[in-house]
């Protein structure tokens, strides 16, 4: 999945270039990451990369060498749910029924992981019984810009994986603490699997307009894609579905969507900051500093994020961190 627009990421990840286009960890692209991770057990036949309309061209530049059929297109986006539910009905229409992954492409999980043994065992699971499989992490820290996951304490067990208790919807800083020293709490990774009539069984039960969108307007979908409500497929299917297992996932991961994330996974510097590009500091702290094609000086300050690129300016307290998305929003709104 690679539609969404990173705009906690901003102004490093913008509307034209969103952050899975973008080198943040290595060389290569987050999409480009995320594929070389899948594709080292995975037939290339096997990958598809779904994403809206205006990233196309990206998806080209990046990855020119995978097949048209294999860019499954949103005409706009409409979050996670009816993305799905497009690339559930995709495949069923190519009468392929095998259980599927969808996979976010901008998470972090280091190059050497294999994800073969972890992925096989939610196949297998997902073959069944209209079961829906989760990755869940264990947390190690009072996240509150992550779903959380709760499992059955004395729930049956398949192979290891563990019957879904409850969804647990981004928690405020005291409740994610209270949830860290719950032993049956992960973090909801946002990575499913599935079989697409697993998701046409549960989209035609509680989001029949979803399917039916596809059903009946498939050839014109551009039509009435934008018409569907946004919502995302923990709500759309997840929070009501029956039979829903989370794998406990032990390797590295994270979720690079904001800029403590990207300072989490790269290596701090004397007084406890991060930074990138032409950057000068004197007496700061614990900061995170990125500067694109000018000379940055910052001097006696702690605890900030700023940012400069050709996009715009960020000047930002950590603490004030999840609200930047929501100026965002403004900015955007009132540009319409």
């Amino acid at each position: 999945m690679a539609g969404g627009q990173g705009t906690r990421f901003w102004p490093w990840s913008v509307e034209d270039r969103p952050k899975q286009f973008l080198s943040l960890m290595s060389e290569k692209t987050m999409l480009q990451q995320t594929y070389n991770r899948f594709r080292k057990w995975l037939p290339p036949e096997k990958i598809f990369i779904l994403t809206t309309a205006e990233y196309v061209p990206l998806v080209r530049e990046q990855m020119d060498f995978i097949n048209n059929d294999q860019i499954l297109i949103e005409p706009v986006p409409r979050d996670t749910g009816p993305c799905i539910a497009l690339a559930a009905f995709n495949f069923l229409r190519n009468n392929d029924d095998e259980p599927f992954a969808a996979v976010p492409a901008d998470h972090h999980i280091p190059p050497n992981v294999s994800l073969v043994d972890i992925f096989t065992l939610g196949e297998n699971i997902a073959k069944k019984n209209l079961s829906i499989v989760t990755l869940g992490i264990k947390p190690t820290r009072p996240e509150t810009g992550y779903g959380y996951i709760q499992v059955e304490e004395d729930g049956e067990q398949i192979n290891g994986a563990l019957p879904v208790k409850a969804f647990i919807e981004k928690p405020c800083l005291k409740k994610a603490e209270e949830l860290l020293e719950n032993n049956n709490v992960y973090w909801n990774s946002g990575i499913f699997i599935w079989k697409p009539s697993t998701i046409f069984y549960y989209m035609n039960k509680f989001q029949p307009e979803i399917w039916e969108t596809m059903e009946n307007h498939w050839d014109d979908l551009k039509s009435k894609y934008s018409d569907l409500q946004k919502i995302s497929v923990d709500y759309a299917v997840l929070e009501k579905a029956n039979s829903v297992y989370t794998i406990p996932a032990s390797f590295q991961w994270d979720d690079l969507g904001n800029w403590s994330a990207w300072e989490r996974l790269n290596k701090k510097t004397y007084e406890n900051n991060i930074f990138s590009g032409d950057v000068h500091l004197l007496s700061t702290k614990n900061c995170i500093i990125k500067s694109e094609d000018r000379k940055t000086v910052v001097i006696g300050v702690e605890d900030l994020i700023i940012a400069s690129t050709e996009e715009g300016l960020l000047i930002c307290h950590k603490s004030q961190e999840q609200k930047i998305k929501e100026v965002l929003k403004r900015i955007l709104n009132k540009k319409d």
